[in-house]
């Protein structure tokens, strides 16, 4: 396993990057993608295998995929640092022709960007489509994707999730960010989505939960529990409790900075929060 330290150290620079990205544009999804640092470390740092060189075909790695794709300023920052391209592009963010859009999407060539995710909803029915393509070519690899809990009012998410379990796909793991808030409100107020454990179950899943999604070491156990669960006749739903905007004060528990970037005196306050640890870009 990598140094705990130096991981912890990473999900604070990547809490930097992203508020950095979002303002020097004026423009992108901070609340989200604070929210999920921990989880992409974790994932990209611990717990993916992956190789150095990126192809699209993935072959005899593991896969991840961004459904929620709006978040990408904490993908971007973790494949940045995770030595998928410079972390100097970061300065790209959003720019005309920049390969860092505000949405993925795969036009630009940008390492680590399998498919584009603007339209919600349809990450878990690319992931499938990979899961099932591995599985023919016995490739032994686990494919894995993140959804927001808004995301999944979208009912081609749950067409997938039926679809899933009754072809047993078990090289997927699909982790749900819970955090409670989307662009309009919260999602109790939007559209409950009423007790998504018992729904996945219900579907034919094996589910678990991390109730600590914004504590490194949590998240590091949990997936690790969800990756030994496959292979298992099941696909693996992992529901990640988090906090929107975790590691600013004034942005958490809010969907006020679902899509609203800081002003200068908010960027300061906000990168006092979260000092340098790792450089910034």
């Amino acid at each position: 396993m990598a140094d705990l330290q130096h991981l912890e150290d990473l999900v604070v620079q990547v809490r930097r990057d992203i508020l950095r990205q979002v303002h020097a544009v004026n423009s992108g999804h901070p609340g989200g993608s604070l929210g999920c640092a921990e989880f992409f470390v974790a994932l990209y740092q611990e717990l993916m295998e992956r190789k150095d060189d990126f192809s699209m075909d993935g072959i005899e790695e593991d896969l991840f995929f961004l459904s929620n794709g709006h978040i990408s300023p904490v993908f971007y920052s973790v494949l940045a640092r995770s030595g998928y391209f410079p972390v100097e592009e970061l300065k790209t963010f959003r720019h005309i022709d920049s390969r860092l859009q505000g949405h993925p999407t795969t036009h630009e060539g940008l390492p680590g960007i399998r498919v584009a995710s603007g339209s919600l909803g349809q990450g878990i029915s690319v992931s499938i489509g990979a899961a099932e393509a591995k599985t023919l070519n016995k490739d032994n690899h686990i494919v894995y994707t993140l959804c927001g809990d808004g995301e999944l009012q979208e009912g081609q998410n749950w067409e997938a999730i039926m679809y899933a379990a009754g072809n047993k796909v078990d090289n997927l793991i699909v982790s749900i960010d819970l955090n409670g808030q989307q662009i309009d409100g919260s999602t109790q107020n939007v559209l409950p989505l009423g007790n998504v454990k018992e729904k996945f179950e219900a579907f034919g899943w094996d589910v678990l939960e991390i109730k600590e999604g914004n504590n490194l070491s949590a998240v590091l156990e949990g997936m690790k529990k969800a990756k030994a669960k496959t292979g298992n006749g099941k696909p693996v739903c992992v529901l990640l409790h988090t906090v929107m905007g975790n590691g600013v004060d004034f942005m958490m528990h809010t969907h006020a900075w679902h899509g609203k970037a800081p002003n200068d005196e908010q960027l300061e306050k906000a990168l006092s929060q979260n000092p340098e640890t790792l450089g910034d870009y």
